[in-house]
């Protein structure tokens, strides 16, 4: 089992940053891909961006593209999501999510979500 806490969210203006943390239990949370997805109030979730095993690959939607950067540090089990040059349109819940393939894109099946952190982002 793996659980995933995320931090980091909060209320910025537009053009601001925020950093997002993805804390992850268990030993084998470095083999694993690790990535971001968000909701919007009456929107279907979405994927943001994804990082494989070792950073061998990373995945960002286009919307993200340029502005996030998503990062790991296995040693403390810990995946960073960056979120530069912010906008109202990035207002959402974001989730980090697990996948046991080392090499997903994480366009299928999710092994694992956490609860999720709020970013609202003012104009």
């Amino acid at each position: 089992q793996v659980q995933l806490v995320e931090s980091g969210g909060g209320l910025v203006q537009a053009g601001g940053s925020l950093r997002l943390s993805c804390a992850a239990s268990g030993h084998t949370f470095s083999y694993y891909t690790i990535g971001w997805f968000r909701q919007a109030p009456g929107k279907e979730r979405e994927f943001v961006a994804a990082i494989n095993w070792r950073a061998v690959g990373t995945y960002y939607a286009d919307s993200v593209k340029g502005r996030f950067t998503i990062t790991r540090d296995d040693a403390r089990n810990t995946v960073y999501l960056q979120m530069n040059s912010l906008k109202p349109e990035d207002t959402a819940v974001y989730y980090c999510a697990a996948d046991t393939n080392p090499r997903a894109t994480m366009t299928g099946h999710i092994d694992y979500w956490g609860q999720g952190t709020q970013v609202t982002v003012s104009s």
